[in-house]
């Protein structure tokens, strides 16, 4: 075992309070929040079960892990909550003065569409 790898090998939690591992070290049976995400999991108000740490660019950095066997399935959008938020979307692209919908968003430094802005430029 490397010294890097010895200085994060904590299994039982006596150094760090939880139990730690280095950089893909942890055992089978734990994920952090992305891999719980790809497997269409979420931690589900559980705690964090474990952490892994390893040597980063200003520091250590700190990955948290959850147990996959109290993970709860992902939960998903209903279709009111899918409609409010295309509606959203739909308004952030609507020009207030034009009242035309526009492929891109309403920058808010302008608070209308480029063409409303800048009319002369788009006559030339």
């Amino acid at each position: 075992m490397s010294r890097v790898r010895a200085v994060y090998w904590d299994p039982d939690g006596s150094r760090y309070g939880i139990p730690t591992w280095w950089w893909q070290g942890a055992p089978p049976g734990y994920a952090t929040r992305r891999q719980l995400r790809a497997a269409g999991l979420r931690p589900g108000r559980q705690p964090v079960a474990g952490q892994i740490l390893w040597p980063g660019v200003g520091g250590t950095r700190t990955a948290y892990l959850y147990r996959i066997d109290l993970a709860r399935p992902r939960r998903t959008a209903t279709p009111a909550q899918l409609r409010a938020v295309a509606a959203a979307l739909a308004a952030r692209r609507t020009c207030p003065t034009c009242r035309h919908i526009k492929p891109y968003c309403i920058p808010r430094s302008l608070s209308e569409c480029v063409d409303c802005a800048y009319p002369s430029e788009v006559a030339a």
